[in-house]
């Protein structure tokens, strides 16, 4: 037992040790390609362009990169959803719907609600929040700076970013589901058991303080982050969280199916990436399901609802 323990560990060892040398150069490669070659002179023109343009002004230089270019990414991405949301059609991305027969047409009244709360978070909770940020970066030397952060270094945030978010919703978003705070906050944005992705930010004020904004926020004022990686990672992270929700497992996006299976259920799978679910064993009942076996990068044409159908259920 004692040599096969060995072994298993030395195995281990060399998987691991191959795949970080793999990915460290795959990374390394990237980067500097990026950098160098393709578009690192092309995005510090642009900006040194913009920068110029607005005079070095820093609050101009924020509102458009933490509130305007976010907002516009989450409306657009969740504009071309909603075409399919409202009307059905084209029937091509329906036929990707997860909970097969739900949403399919939308309510119209419960979307007009959704979408107003949506924007009044935008406007009256995240944007003051936006404000007093501005104030927190103007410590920081750099966040306004001429000069662009380097891919990698963008690349090294966006990692130390996810997981500040995943450790922070993890444990707000758990908590929201203690049955005192449940009932009382946390219970409107479990209104859509099949949710869409407007509905991402569909939340009591409170929770879109807690759970929604500061866990996003948090990385960036840690790290002093340029106002372009700010951007980005707003921009990806509305997004992300809009696929999250849409209730179409579409290809080559992200697979939704753990986050969608969250609000099918109420109590499993409270996490982004998943890792703290499988580490406090919130995610057992998941892991048993079909949806699990569909939890996965799309890659071809056929939806995975089709390819890896739910089991037909028993005559009572």
């Amino acid at each position: 037992q004692g040599k096969k323990l060995s072994d298993a560990l030395r195995i281990s060892a060399y998987v691991f040790s191959t795949g970080l040398l793999m990915f460290t150069a795959l990374v390394n490669s990237v980067s500097w390609l990026m950098q160098n070659v393709t578009l690192g002179n092309f995005w510090q023109t642009a900006w040194s362009e913009f920068h110029d343009h607005v005079e070095g002004d820093e609050w101009t230089i924020f509102l458009i990169g933490a509130a305007l270019v976010p907002a516009l990414a989450f409306w657009g991405f969740n504009g071309i959803l909603l075409v399919a949301d409202i009307t059905g059609k084209p029937t091509f991305i329906t036929r990707y719907r997860i909970q097969l027969g739900k949403n399919d047409p939308v309510d119209k009244k419960k979307l007009s609600k959704a979408i107003y709360t949506a924007l009044g978070n935008q406007f009256f909770i995240s944007f003051p929040m936006l404000v007093a940020m501005f104030y927190v970066m103007k410590w920081w030397d750099n966040t306004f700076s001429k000069d662009l952060p380097s891919f990698q270094w963008f690349l090294v945030e966006l990692s130390i970013f996810t997981v500040i978010e995943e450790i922070l919703f993890y444990y707000t978003h758990r908590l929201g589901h203690h049955p005192v705070l449940y009932k009382h906050i946390h219970k409107k944005h479990h209104e859509w058991t099949a949710p869409i992705g407007v509905v991402s930010i569909y939340a009591h004020p409170i929770e879109h303080i807690v759970s929604n904004t500061l866990p996003v926020m948090t990385g960036p004022m840690i790290m002093g982050s340029h106002i372009v990686s700010i951007s980005a990672w707003f921009s990806i992270a509305l997004v992300t969280t809009s696929i999250s929700h849409c209730g179409y497992h579409l290809p080559l996006l992200p697979s939704p199916e753990f986050h969608d299976f969250h609000h099918l259920k109420f109590n499993q799978c409270y996490g982004v990436l998943g890792v703290l679910d499988f580490l406090h064993g919130t995610d057992k009942m998941f892991r048993q399901t079909k949806a699990f076996e569909r939890h996965k990068v799309l890659l071809g044409l056929t939806p995975l609802s089709e390819s890896i159908p739910e089991p037909p259920k028993k005559e009572e």
